[in-house]
């Protein structure tokens, strides 16, 4: 990297904290020190004034290079990974090289290969830059700090180019993903407004399943699944997403699954987080992962809406809450993997390790070696710790973990990078492992072969049933899981276990 003037360095002393940065960089034009004439060609022009979008400010190191710093989340700044901008006013053929120089976190995916994304507008589709061109290293000139640089050459004029930190996957694009699903008027999926999030954006509420399960009085088993608690986690959304897309698809293992399972899932419990470009924390700068004990209707919203619901199925007893699995991504390591509870009866705790086998087994990029149960006093807060206390040992808890850069396949060395795609199709495996877990087999041939003879009788039959039954129980949820009482024992809301 270029040496800094005495200046620069002081600069860069006297502005080198994060409690400088209040904002987004806005079509922030950086001109040489001195410069006094019109811009031109090659004063580069920064934005991150857009949805997701992070980058802090820009220091102008020499000619070619930048030091760029991260927005922490917003009222809270511990947290600094998360970037999203643009470039734009490039000359062809102009090489730079840019620093993200404060990052909160030491240890990363950069030291293993990982590289950032980017994107232009004449090539759209988003591409790892080469990791030859990446750099990660502790930094004398930035109080030892951590630092990203990577070097790139800006090769179209007219093009603006984006760079972020992982494929980006915003809250707009989700609710147009939604809205096209509901327009295909499937009878066995359902959307529903579960609440709001502070700033007024949407807590959706899915439910994948057969109209049959959703009579009045029809026994239901659940899967329940949510995501994007942490908004800067982005590989959360592919995956959720590949689960989705599978589950209301014609494959007969699909199909299966509808008749056998009811799905609930939660895509994104942190739009306010998601659309503003945090990386780990709501508006109000809280760790929404950390407040599962207690979270607060005004403070937490979301994550207040769907404790609730999943109380309230917890004390219908005709509702067996059999999964919570709740999808993150991961900095440090590699593959798919999950994170399970720790029981003090073996059977359980032995029962836990089933799904994780067998999804191992139909997921080349997941890893059940990296899979780990614990009771880190650390994760108390968590969904899956919480809920593993709440729920009685017919139901399993997990955090799917997957990794922002790459996997590895077994026997191997190479490690493969995660593409949109590669993360969708871990989202439809963890689906079709369902299949496998409740023995499901006789029920797809069964579907595969529908019986056309059989479609009178079944329409007779269903006008004798009672009233359908809306997928998502109405008012509010009692604070006290036994308050139906007969079908629970005694239960705790606190931890029980202390080409660019």
């Amino acid at each position: 990297m270029a040496e800094r003037s005495q200046t620069a360095t002081e600069a860069g002393n006297d502005l080198g904290n994060d409690d400088t940065i209040g904002g987004n960089v806005s079509k922030y034009m950086v001109l040489p020190t001195g410069y006094c004439g019109q811009p031109k060609k090659g004063h580069l022009i920064f934005d991150a004034c857009f949805e997701s979008g992070n980058l802090g400010r820009v220091d102008q190191v020499s000619e070619f290079e930048y030091d760029l710093f991260i927005r922490p989340d917003t009222c809270n700044p511990r947290f600094r990974v998360w970037f999203n901008f643009t470039v734009e006013n490039v000359k062809e053929s102009q090489r730079v090289i840019f620093n993200i120089v404060n990052f909160s976190k030491t240890k990363s995916l950069y030291r293993d290969g990982m590289a950032p994304m980017v994107k232009s507008t004449s090539r759209p589709k988003w591409q790892r830059l080469p990791p030859k061109n990446v750099y990660y290293y502790r930094c004398p000139d930035h109080r030892k700090n951590y630092v990203m640089s990577f070097a790139f050459c800006f090769d179209r004029e007219e093009d603006i180019y984006q760079f972020a930190y992982c494929y980006p996957y915003t809250y707009t694009r989700f609710q147009h993903y939604l809205d096209s699903l509901q327009k295909r008027n499937m009878d066995y999926f359902f959307r529903e407004q579960l609440g709001q999030s502070v700033q007024q954006r949407h807590l959706d509420l899915l439910t994948i399943t057969s109209p049959d399960n959703l009579w009045e009085g029809a026994e239901k088993k659940v899967v329940f699944i949510t995501g994007r608690i942490h908004p800067g986690e982005t590989p959360s959304s592919f995956v959720c997403q590949g689960i989705i897309d599978f589950l209301i698809s014609q494959h007969p293992i699909a199909r299966a699954l509808r008749e056998h399972l009811v799905f609930k899932i939660a895509p994104m419990l942190n739009p306010d987080g998601v659309y503003l470009g945090n990386y780990r924390c709501s508006l109000m700068g809280f760790d929404l992962n950390r407040h599962w004990l207690d979270p607060s209707p005004w403070a937490h919203p979301t994550l207040h809406g769907v404790k609730q619901l999943i109380i309230q199925m917890y004390n219908d007893p005709k509702t067996s809450l059999e999964f919570y699995i709740d999808i993150h991504a991961h900095s440090t390591m590699m593959n798919g993997f999950m994170y399970g509870n720790i029981f003090e009866d073996e059977v359980r705790f032995q029962r836990q390790a089933v799904f994780p086998k067998l999804l191992c087994q139909n997921a080349e990029d997941f890893s059940y070696s990296s899979t780990s149960f614990n009771r880190d006093a650390v994760k108390a807060g968590t969904g899956r710790r919480f809920l593993g206390g709440l729920l009685d040992h017919t139901s399993y808890c997990y955090t799917l973990e997957v990794s922002f850069y790459s996997y590895i396949i077994g026997g191997t060395t190479a490690a493969v990078p995660y593409t949109e795609e590669a993360y969708m199709k871990l989202g439809r495996n963890v689906a079709r492992t369902f299949l496998d877990y409740y023995r499901l087999n006789p029920m797809v041939e069964k579907v595969a072969t529908p019986m056309p003879s059989l479609r009178n009788e079944e329409t007779e039959r269903k006008k004798e049933r009672p009233p359908y039954k809306r997928p998502l129980l109405r008012g509010p949820a009692s604070s006290h899981p036994n308050s139906k009482g007969g079908k629970k024992s005694s239960v705790n809301h606190k931890d029980p276990s202390n080409s660019f």
